[in-house]
């Protein structure tokens, strides 16, 4: 299969070529378009006959009448009123035909895991999107032969669950099952160990195979593909990684924030990577960065999602990340550089006014750039602080530098203190560190970058308290919850019961 890697380093290589000519699609266009496509789609399932998708395609403004018409939904609602039909058996409910996969993804207070709908036509807009990412590499300054290299990729097991009628997953599991033929040959660690369901024995199975490895890319969740890395150099006693990955150039990441994370990844490496984001999430491939010199995502509008964007404040969110009953709602010319937004989206699997659960902001409006600034319920505002999980990622990524440690997982919840409050850091570290210089490190940073925060902490927010922990004990939290793996995420905030388990479970560490 040398010859694909031919074709794609032909076709990058004629890319680079051709003249630059700007690209001046309407964003506002593309996605009327792909509205139009997704609600003429959809119009004779369950769904689009219950909110009459074409009364709606017929109306003088589609999109407003759609938004008038169609309720806003988060994950319970979409299951309890649709999704869980789809999961019965269910044909033609949200979106044609019949769905095969479902992607498992966090739970809610109500299920230990979601279960969200993965079509054909989706995994379809995947692949679109991945190919599209490849071939921006041509903006890059890569190596004659890199295509030609193996693509490690670290996700969840192929040997999904089988449902009888259905099958469930991660996505990543989902997708790998589903890669062209064309890339097989490239893709590592292979079928038989992509199959194996146990972390531990799947890890054993990659570090046994990787001298036999040429890998250029890796991708996958930061805090796995670092645990491979590790424990590659420690079985064949390496000093870094490209002593037996030499052509090892590109990291392709994303699911969490690279930053809290790349201090302690950067030890493990014998010369710089490419760093490439992307917003893949179980919902669907939302944008990648297809530039240098940018930590920004260009979003996929003309794929199989339509986007709305809610403007993340106190006016459409309540205290607790809860969106209100009639929430402002934007479409992408209307919104602004630099203002923080939950994302809404319609898609090709049947997910309709879908509240994503995340936050980002436009980092350039005339290339539709982001960056995602955290969780709509994954932040801390116990009394007007409002400290987002890219302020802490920021902070983490400032003191790790400044004292060089690595701290590649922290949490932060909020308590009463002197009849206020204040907030308790956890972090992962097994540095020596002096607490006192890093719990000023990270509360001077927070001050300096985020006003409400710097205001509270002359009023009810009183102190700021650290503790750290080996990083073993958030990996094992994380395994006794059902959570290791490269689909999951450590929680940067947490709350009610999730956090009784976890300083329990600290408490117990320590005996």
């Amino acid at each position: 299969m040398a010859i694909i890697g031919s074709i794609l380093s032909r076709v990058i290589e004629l890319r680079k070529t051709l003249p630059v000519v700007p690209v001046r699609k309407n964003p506002y266009r593309t996605q009327k378009s792909s509205f139009n496509k997704l609600l003429k789609k959809a119009s004779n399932t369950a769904f689009g006959r219950f909110y009459n998708f074409e009364r709606i395609l017929s109306s003088a403004n589609p999109m407003r009448e759609f938004q008038k018409t169609v309720p806003v939904h988060d994950y319970n609602k979409m299951y309890k009123e649709w999704w869980h039909r789809v999961l019965e058996n269910e044909n033609n409910v949200c979106w044609p035909g019949v769905i095969k996969y479902f992607a498992l993804s966090s739970g809610t207070s109500e299920a230990a895991s979601k279960h969200i709908p993965v079509s054909n036509a989706m995994l379809r807009s995947i692949k679109r999107t991945s190919v599209m990412q490849m071939l921006s590499l041509a903006k890059y300054e890569l190596p004659d032969d890199l295509l030609h290299k193996g693509y490690l990729m670290i996700g969840g097991s192929t040997d999904l669950n089988n449902h009888g009628t259905y099958f469930e997953g991660d996505l990543s599991g989902i997708t790998t099952g589903n890669i062209p033929v064309w890339f097989q040959s490239f893709y590592k660690p292979g079928k038989e160990i992509a199959h194996e369901k146990d972390w531990n024995v799947k890890l054993e199975k990659i570090v046994e195979n990787a001298k036999d490895w040429d890998i250029g890319f890796i991708l996958g969740v930061p805090a796995w593909i670092q645990i491979v890395m590790e424990k590659v150099i420690e079985r064949y006693k390496l000093k870094n990684i490209h002593e037996i990955w030499p052509n090892l150039c590109i990291f392709v990441h994303g699911g969490v924030s690279f930053e809290p994370y790349k201090n302690g990844f950067e030890k493990l490496l014998g010369k710089p990577l490419i760093y490439i984001e992307t917003y893949l999430a179980s919902e669907g491939f939302l944008a990648y960065q297809n530039r240098p010199d940018t930590n920004a995502m260009k979003l996929v509008l003309n794929n199989g999602i339509f986007f709305e964007f809610v403007p993340f404040n106190d006016d459409n969110f309540t205290s607790d990340g809860n969106l209100v009953d009639e929430p402002k709602v934007m479409l992408i010319d209307e919104i602004q550089e630099g203002k923080e937004y939950a994302i809404l989206i319609s898609t090709n699997a049947g997910a309709w006014r879908y509240l994503i659960g995340d936050t980002i902001k436009f980092t350039s409006k005339s290339k539709c750039e982001i960056v995602i600034t955290g969780r709509t319920k994954h932040f801390l505002s116990l009394c007007g602080e409002h400290l987002s999980v890219e302020n802490m990622n920021t902070a983490i990524k400032h003191i790790s530098a400044e004292f060089n440690i690595a701290i590649p997982e922290f949490t932060v919840h909020g308590v009463e203190h002197e009849n206020l409050f204040a907030h308790q850091w956890y972090l992962a570290c097994n540095d020596v560190v002096d607490f006192n210089l890093i719990k000023n490190g990270i509360d001077n940073k927070l001050k300096e970058i985020n006003d409400d925060y710097k205001t509270e902490r002359n009023h009810a927010l009183k102190d700021v308290f650290i503790e750290v922990l080996p990083i073993n004990i958030f990996n094992e939290w994380m395994e006794q919850n059902g959570k290791s793996g490269g689909q999951h995420k450590f929680p940067r905030v947490m709350k009610g019961a999730q956090l009784e388990d976890w300083k329990n479970f600290v408490q117990k560490s320590k005996l």
